[in-house]
């Protein structure tokens, strides 16, 4: 019971004292208040409002575009043989440049070889048949029908020896074209079937960026214009120039694909990695720009505070193009114009203001 009565004698206590505090808060902020006011000591209206602003001037804007893209090798390929066996030689170095018409990778041929030779022997013995029936048609002592037998017969042999061939040239893989090849996942002495894949083949300098845009700047989109691009392996900026653009607009997403290329001579950039691109669409000589803080959206557009003889104004304006930082004005401001970019909320019409002009 005791206990039970301590604690109501400090809820009391922590009651009362809250209740003092509230009133004395109430004092205080009511002084500062009369202090404040128009007439009172050390205030008036003439002081005015500290605001930042800037003073309006013309300089050049480029109207740039950021969206994403992946950048892809310029030829890219999966090697893979075209006939089954068993690998007898690897003649690549895992993540080495290797040129155009490099013997890859031998497969085992001696069966093929040996059905060659049987056809090469069957073709020659028919050559020699065909040769003796032309010679006997000239004399007459066959028909023509007896010569047309054998000279269909050579061709026939003739055209199975040249599929042995081609079967004897697939078990033979070369680089298709110029480039870096990667990590292989076969070994010697391995049957390759053409469900197994050898390496990846990719030629990587130059690169291609892919990106696409949205459909609303296509009209500003050239061949030959320029990119730039940062990814997160290094910290420099890379460049660019469009080479492709996609003949229509994609109707799901009402956005055009477009391929730029890289040039790539270091090899720092890889195919796949993830890119950022500016892209710059337009660039505006002698235009207003302000920080976008300054905007004050209405009903009926856009307005800003300017001050004019110590006093704040509010006039309407009209925006063109937006940045992450700034917007370009295209009516309603002149250059010397001091534009308020702090303190929208607070100032009003024919307020008087004190500026801190900042640097724009």
């Amino acid at each position: 019971m005791k206990i039970r009565y301590i604690i109501y004698i400090l809820l009391a206590f922590g009651l009362a004292w809250l209740i003092y505090y509230r009133i004395t808060s109430n004092k205080k902020i009511e002084g500062q208040s009369k202090a404040g006011a128009p007439g009172a000591k050390g205030g008036g209206a003439g002081d005015g409002l500290q605001v930042e602003g800037i003073v309006v001037g013309l300089e050049d804007f480029t109207n740039d575009l950021e969206v994403t893209g992946t950048i892809e090798a310029n030829e890219s390929v999966s090697l893979r043989s075209e006939v089954s066996g068993l690998v007898t030689s690897i003649n690549f170095k895992e993540g080495t440049s290797v040129n155009k018409g490099a013997l890859l990778v031998k497969i085992n041929d001696r069966d093929i070889q040996a059905q060659l030779q049987e056809a090469l022997t069957r073709q020659k013995l028919s050559g020699t048949n065909e040769n003796r029936s032309r010679q006997l048609l000239e004399k007459g002592a066959i028909s023509q029908e007896e010569y047309d037998t054998s000279l269909a017969d050579l061709q026939s042999l003739k055209s199975q020896t040249s599929l042995i061939r081609a079967q004897l040239a697939k078990t033979s893989i070369y680089a298709p074209f110029s480039g870096r090849i990667g990590l292989r996942s076969i070994s010697v002495g391995e049957y390759l079937t053409p469900a197994t894949m050898i390496a990846n083949l990719s030629s990587v300098n130059p690169l291609k960026i892919s990106f696409s845009v949205p459909e609303k700047y296509i009209g500003q989109i050239k061949l030959g214009s320029e990119v730039s691009f940062t990814t997160d392996g290094y910290s420099k900026t890379f460049t660019g120039k469009v080479f492709a653009l996609e003949p229509g607009i994609n109707t799901q997403t009402r956005t055009l694909q477009i391929k730029a290329l890289v040039p790539n001579t270091k090899n720092e950039l890889l195919p796949g990695s993830f890119a950022n691109i500016k892209l710059a669409l337009s660039t505006a000589k002698d235009a207003i720009l302000i920080p976008n803080e300054a905007i004050i959206p209405v009903l009926k557009g856009k307005t800003v505070f300017i001050s004019k003889n110590g006093k704040a104004q509010q006039v309407p304006v009209i925006a063109g193009t937006r940045t992450a930082e700034s917007i370009v004005i295209t009516s309603g401001l002149k250059v010397g114009d001091t534009v308020l970019t702090t303190g929208a909320m607070a100032v009003k019409q024919d307020a008087p203001v004190k500026v801190s002009v900042v640097k724009n």
